[in-house]
């Protein structure tokens, strides 16, 4: 009987040393074995790339707001910082951000059967914000002209009571679902073709040139400083 003990004994302790000196050697194999995904190529996932549009898009909102406060209390300032930024809602927000959207995130919630009314809203206030943006536009040259300023701050403060909550319902009800409804390899080759969208519509480093030309719009409005929104004590 003491034999049967001490040979099963032997058996166990050689058992675990074997499983334990195993372990690290198998993680190590798994970690290789794993193919680099299509996104982590890329250095950007879809739901990454729309979120940080969308902060374009916010930034867009706080020089609109900004400039409708100014110009409300009777400040003159240049129309080609309205211009400029309507610009870039209409070439970067519209055109591309918005048209990524409709085309590549909306159909698959649909398909879904998945916030179906949300996003019907969200794709209809894209057109209502376009007519806004045109609106601008058309007004900012004109400024100078009483009727004309006041209309081009009314269509800024309407850009602005859409978008915000737009934005965060994106943020906070779209974006954290989308990765439900798809696949890890659909997401991947998802984020793979709005890289390649980016690249084909705006060129090499397209958004960061946006977001220079943001900033520079925000300098040029007084706001670019982080610090002027922070409450007095």
């Amino acid at each position: 009987m003491a034999n049967v003990l001490y040979e099963r004994r032997r058996w166990l302790i050689a058992t675990t040393g074997a499983v334990l000196l195993a372990t690290p050697a198998l993680a190590q194999n798994r970690r290789q074995a794993t193919p680099k995904t299509k996104a982590t190529e890329a250095g950007i996932t879809a739901t990454e790339r729309l979120m940080r549009d969308s902060g374009v898009l916010l930034r867009v909102l706080s020089i609109y707001e900004a400039g409708a406060r100014r110009l409300g209390g009777g400040e003159d300032i240049e129309p080609a910082i309205f211009t400029q930024a309507a610009e870039t809602m209409r070439d970067f927000v519209h055109a591309y951000h918005e048209k990524q959207e409709n085309e590549h995130i909306f159909p698959r919630f649909k398909k879904a059967g998945r916030m179906v009314e949300l996003v019907d809203v969200l794709t209809v206030q894209h057109a209502a914000g376009q007519k806004l943006t045109n609106t601008i536009i058309e007004l900012a040259p004109k400024s100078g002209n009483k009727a004309e300023r006041q209309s081009m701050i009314d269509a800024m403060q309407a850009s602005i009571v859409l978008y915000r909550p737009h934005v965060a319902r994106e943020l906070t009800d779209v974006l954290p679902t989308l990765r439900t409804l798809v696949t890890p390899n659909e997401f991947d080759e998802l984020s793979a073709a709005l890289a390649k969208d980016e690249s084909e519509k705006l060129g090499a480093e397209g958004f960061d040139k946006m977001a220079k030309k943001v900033e520079a719009l925000e300098k040029r409005i007084g706001i670019h400083d982080l610090g002027v929104f922070t409450p007095k004590s």
